[in-house]
């Protein structure tokens, strides 16, 4: 976040807010008070990236939103370097459609009394020196804050500050009063790197890594995190400006992924593939993982003459499956905000990120995105569609690579409805998934 440097006459600050738990149908998308504890743990020093002495405060179950602003003020006043967290749900003050951070007991009418205006973050922010603020995000927003957002294409913020984070989508079913996944990710990601990441490094690592919500809200959004995420030449992550606006390179733009672990197929990497998609895809059989159908390239920045796709897939196949993922998650993003979250093209990168999530051995993911998407195509395209039967084959391959009980069965049900659905698919494959998911039923989880 901040380098080590000489200011070690300075102090530095970490603010830590939970807000209210995000919940819907009675489960808990995101908790707070988990992550706030998950980060309570981890020395100030990792997460300011500063040796500086420093304060710590933690604000978990506080109803006042004047208590909170007080404590940001003073937060806000260190001359070092400063971490603001937030984890909770975003509302709307339904009456002056203003975006709040939900504390303790806010409920829909009592939001502006009882919230913390967003606004009030940037404006005490904003007179702090460039380079010393950073703010982390594990956000969930309601469906009142969620159309707002999407207008805004991103959460406003002070501009002298770094932003980074995930905005959740309101339909998406949480994991539980447990640590959320960018959150979690986040922390291992920082404790496993021998040498602390540069902030936007550690970002990019974390998306690439955690089981994000589709549609989710990365920030910095999608055209700053690919543009500022793409490889070195010498490797690694490039830390280049995260808010300059700029957009996608052609390097490392949509890519078409192999369903062998092999390299695409030959003359893949050399065509001018840029301005046209590759044809169908040849029927396999159930049970084996389908490559995935090529996104057309029209977004900005995408040079002509130049095949962006096979960038992503040779990451791969070279083993650097975090750098292959995080650059999917972006064009991800690109693709949901530009085309639509029902879009064809969101569809694909979904495919897309469930391949990279089965050649990376992340066969729990890879179940649940491929299962996704064959929903998705279900919603638009005729049950005996190829695409279709491809992702349920997808799907139900890498099911059957997952050796844990407990996420075999997480998976499983979602897939068998799925397969339910299917009436020319062999029936011996949905009787067998229907017998293997009735025994994960009576199986002790290994967690």
């Amino acid at each position: 976040m901040h380098n080590r440097g000489p200011e070690q006459h300075q102090r530095g600050h970490v603010l830590l807010i939970a807000g209210d738990a995000a919940v819907r149908r009675r489960t808990v998308q995101v908790a707070p008070s988990a992550n706030l504890a998950a980060l309570g743990v981890v020395p100030a020093s990792m997460l300011l990236n500063s040796d500086i002495p420093s304060d710590t405060t933690y604000l978990d179950g506080v109803r006042d939103p004047n208590t909170v602003l007080m404590r940001l003020r003073t937060a806000a006043a260190t001359p070092g370097p400063l971490l603001v967290y937030l984890s909770g749900r975003l509302t709307v003050d339904r009456r002056g459609s203003r975006l709040h951070l939900a504390l303790a007991g806010t409920t829909a009418g009592t939001v502006r009394y009882t919230g913390l205006p967003w606004e009030w973050l940037g404006l005490e922010l904003r007179t702090r020196p460039p380079g010393l603020t950073t703010v982390l995000l594990d956000l969930a927003a309601d469906k009142a804050a969620w159309p707002l957002l999407r207008e805004y294409d991103s959460l406003p913020a002070s501009p002298s500050a770094e932003v980074y984070g995930v905005v959740s989508p309101p339909g998406f079913t949480g994991g539980g009063n447990t640590v959320s996944s960018y959150t979690r990710h986040w922390i291992e990601q920082l404790r496993r790197s021998a040498r602390r990441p540069a902030n936007l490094q550690l970002h990019a690592l974390t998306v690439g890594s955690a089981a994000l919500p589709p549609g989710a809200l990365v920030l910095p959004t999608a055209r700053e995190l690919a543009a500022a995420a793409a490889p070195t030449p010498g490797g690694g992550v490039s830390p280049a400006p995260a808010r300059d606006g700029s957009r996608p390179p052609a390097d490392v733009g949509p890519g078409r992924q192999g369903a062998p672990e092999s390299a695409a197929p030959p003359g893949d990497a050399e065509d001018d593939l840029s301005t046209r998609t590759l044809p169908v895809r040849r029927q396999k059989p159930a049970g084996e993982p389908h490559p995935v159908p090529a996104v057309p390239v029209h977004a900005p920045g995408a040079a002509p003459g130049r095949d962006p796709r096979p960038h992503i897939h040779s990451l791969a196949t070279a083993g650097r499956h975090l750098e292959a993922a995080t650059l999917a998650q972006a064009w991800e993003q690109y693709v949901l905000q530009t085309f639509g979250y029902a879009s064809q093209e969101a569809t694909e990168w979904e495919e897309i990120r469930a391949d990279l999530a089965r050649m990376a051995g992340n066969f729990r993911l890879a179940t649940q995105l491929w299962t996704s998407a064959g929903r998705a195509r279900l919603a638009r395209q005729d049950v005996d569609a190829p695409e279709v039967k491809a992702a349920a084959a997808g799907a139900l391959y890498c099911w059957t690579q997952l050796k844990d009980p407990a996420a075999a069965l997480d998976a499983g049900t979602e897939l068998i409805l799925l397969l339910d659905r299917l009436p020319s698919l062999d029936p011996r494959h949905l009787s067998l998934a229907r017998q293997r998911l009735e025994f994960l039923h009576h199986t002790p989880s290994r967690r």
